[in-house]
């Protein structure tokens, strides 16, 4: 491969002037940036390589901060769940909080801010019916009912940013003071955060680019007692709320919000729950807000002939890049940490900004930059889980984070990343500007739609949870698959005709989230768009719980296209016969065994529903009954026991496809492929640009009259490899090998 430079940005830090010019020069950096926790000095700001430099609107600055603590940002939490035993019931609401990141709002009326509920019948307790102790962190209910459970729903001042915060931890930063973040809806702190970045840009004459990280509002992230994460929600709001936000929304929508509406039982309007009206028009309401109020700062940085830089991270709630005012900021760029395929593809497909940077892991931190540790392995993991998606769309810029010293002291490290970063602009190089070969179109269905492309069952990037790897891996399999992959919401098949250049639907999660759609799904219009889309030729690809919700003896509404329905314990006494695997299926075709399929979490008591359901995994797990003594088998008066996990059924023109769960592996990859390939009926048109071997995958580009043959993994690969036009050929590939080939 040969030596290139560009696309890549470079974390430095003071003092370490000679270093970094090397590393520029191995790693073929055009850009150098600092860090959280570094600064550049004046030597290192003279190489010849463009200047990002680390600018925090709404914290580190605390010389304005303390002298304005009531401008200080707030969060809605709420208490623990209380039992009261008598009609007295003491709440100590600061109970399991940590009092170093927030503190109670002891400034505004808190009879007119705050909630008590009675968590047993959902009522709202009269404040006449209960009293604040200022002193002692409490509140006291009057008249409570015995053996109902309660809660206080309050405002708090948030005075230590959670970023710094667990940067100061992870780092053991001791006595580095705290960041306090500000309001910059408050009026003192609007015109600070102007006339601090004027000046600002006056004195930093060498800086290229304002990296904004970010801008307002950070995610949720609330600490416990102990100082460890007690609630965390990458897409949360929390930390927007404030009296006067509050105040503002009652004057342009109309109405009041309460406490309930953020607070939410708990759940705190997490991405996993079905959005109410009130949380959609609060979103709506703080992203016109922050739109409005960021492209002040984004013209103060292009008046200065710098340009604006987005990170997509800490601050950045307000921001979402696939929502309705993100274009009116006006950015050059937006960069975001770089989990695996799904993240890479949520930044790299952000449109309105002239370019895209992905930072990748591992963060030069400690943590992971220690004796006896390899970090070449995180950044093996990391890139090779990425370059599937960008062999699809990359980045037009990669880069790393944290303490360059750090990681040079790994020359291993150093070796690899060099490879990295010569191949990603070899990439580039050929697949920006050019659309690659797709052979289907599919949607994903949710509540949120287009507002979270690529971010579906994310809580923290791609942090795999117990209830949502099975999910996950579905995002994750599309970011570098041969299809293209749009995100529409309930709403956009109920008042658009968005489903017409749509080949195969996807509608993936538990029940009763914003992923499964929960009550959505009584919707009778909805049901009826989309039987009539698959029937006449649409597919429908249901994974886990979809279009789930109980209703007029259905459990899945769509249980008549997926061919199969869970049993719920309400129909126990009506018999289930369709339990007979198919021999051979165009779906499992490159599975040997289905037994050992990973469906990750899976789905309990699903069946099939007719005649015409084709089963194609059917658990059956041997268990017996005793009856009055007798053992008898599990299949005994010919009723099996077990659950359907994969089936496919006909319907009118189209087909549904149900899976129990689709955890990222090579193997699920095909799977799913072929499931939306059988769904859309073009079977026939499944091996194109195709690799027989699982692990390798091809990628055309028309236009270019090229295709590369990739291999995913870091041991030697053989593979029958498939043209445009059905022909094909033995390739032996090399670990982790790229082959471009000519059409």
């Amino acid at each position: 491969m040969s030596k290139t430079k560009g696309r890549l940005t470079l974390p430095s830090q003071a003092n370490f002037l000679k270093e970094t010019k090397e590393l520029i020069e191995r790693w073929g950096a055009d850009a150098i940036r600092d860090s959280d926790g570094t600064k550049l000095d004046e030597a290192t700001k003279q190489l010849d390589a463009k200047i990002y430099t680390t600018y925090f609107v709404a914290r580190n600055h605390n010389e304005f901060a303390e002298k304005h603590m009531e401008e200080c940002q707030q969060i809605y939490v709420m208490s623990k769940f209380h039992l009261a035993t008598s009609s007295e019931l003491e709440i100590p609401f600061m109970d399991g909080y940590f009092t170093d990141q927030v503190q109670p709002d002891y400034v505004h009326d808190e009879k007119l801010y705050w909630e008590v509920i009675d968590r047993t019948t959902g009522k709202v307790v009269s404040v006449e019916n209960w009293v604040l102790d200022k002193e002692r962190n409490i509140v006291t209910v009057h008249g409570a009912e015995a053996f109902h459970e309660y809660t206080v729903s309050f405002l708090v001042y948030a005075i230590w940013d959670p970023t710094q915060m667990y940067n100061h931890i992870t780092n053991n930063w001791g006595n580095v003071p705290h960041d306090i973040p500000f309001d910059v809806r408050q009026p003192a702190s609007n015109e600070y955060m102007q006339t601090y970045l004027k000046n600002w840009l006056k004195e930093n004459p060498d800086t290229d680019v304002v990296r904004f990280t970010t801008f307002f509002y950070h995610f949720t992230l609330i600490f416990n007692q102990l100082g460890k994460e007690k609630f965390v929600d990458w897409f949360g709001y929390g930390a927007s709320v404030s009296v006067a936000a509050l105040e503002a929304f009652a004057k342009e929508k109309g109405y009041r919000l309460r406490a309930e509406d953020i607070v939410d039982e708990g759940y705190y309007n997490s991405t996993f729950r079905t959005p109410s009206k009130a949380y959609l028009d609060y979103i709506d309401f703080i992203q016109k807000f922050v739109a409005t109020e960021a492209k002040k700062l984004v013209d103060l940085a292009h008046d200065a002939g710098k340009e604006a830089m987005m990170f997509l991270g800490d601050n950045w709630i307000g921001t979402e890049p696939y929502g309705k005012y993100f274009k009116e900021i006006g950015l050059d760029a937006v960069v975001g940490s770089v989990g695996g395929g799904a993240t890479l593809r949520m930044i790299s497909d952000i449109p309105h900004v002239k370019y895209t940077e992905g930072r990748f892991l591992p963060y030069f931190f400690p943590d992971v930059f220690r004796e006896g540790n390899d970090p070449t392995i995180e950044a093996n993991k990391n890139w090779l889980s990425a370059r599937r998606a960008i062999m699809r769309n990359p980045v037009d810029r990669i880069g790393y984070g944290g303490y360059l010293s750090l990681a040079y002291q790994f020359p291993k490290f150093v070796d690899y990343i060099e490879q990295v970063t010569d191949e990603f602009r070899e990439i580039y190089d050929v697949v920006k500007h050019t659309k690659p070969y797709v052979g289907l179109k599919v949607a994903i269905l949710n509540a949120w739609g287009k507002l979270r492309t690529w971010q579906s069952h994310m809580v923290a990037h791609e942090l795999p949870y117990k209830q949502i790897y099975s999910y996950l891996g579905i995002m994750e399999a599309l970011s570098g698959a041969s299809v293209d992959v749009q995100f529409i919401s309930f709403e956009d098949i109920l008042t658009t005709d968005i489903l017409k250049d749509v080949d195969v639907i996807i509608n993936a999660g538990d029940a009763g989230t914003a992923f499964s759609g929960g009550d959505v799904w009584k919707n009778p219009e909805l049901l009826t768009k989309i039987r009539e889309f698959v029937y006449n030729g649409g597919g429908f690809v249901g994974v886990g719980e979809p279009t789930a919700v109980h209703h007029q003896g259905r459990y899945f509404q769509l249980a008549d296209v997926l061919g199969v329905e869970r049993e719920m314990g309400y129909s126990l006494s009506t018999d289930k016969y369709f339990t007979k695997e198919l021999d051979t299926h165009f779906i499992t075709e490159d599975i040997k065994d289905v037994r050992k399929i990973d469906f990750g979490e899976g789905m309990k008591n699903v069946y099939g529903l007719t005649e015409n359901t084709e089963v194609l995994e059917f658990s059956n797990p041997k268990v017996s009954q005793e009856v009055e003594g007798i053992v008898m088998p599990a299949n005994a008066e010919g009723k099996e026991f077990g659950e359907i996990h994969l089936a496919a059924n006909p319907y009118g023109k189209g087909r549904g496809v149900y899976l129990a769960g689709l955890p990222y592996s090579p193997e699920n990859t095909r799977l799913l492929l072929r499931a939306l390939y059988y769904a859309a009926a073009k079977e026939q048109e499944f091996k194109k640009w195709y690799s027989s071997n699982l692990s390798v995958e091809v990628h055309a580009y028309p236009e270019k009259g090229l295709y590369a043959i990739v291999n995913n993994t870091n041991e030697a690969q053989e593979t029958e490899v498939y043209d445009g036009h059905g022909n094909h050929e033995t390739v032996i590939m090399n670990p982790s090998e790229i082959r471009w080939e000519h059409m």
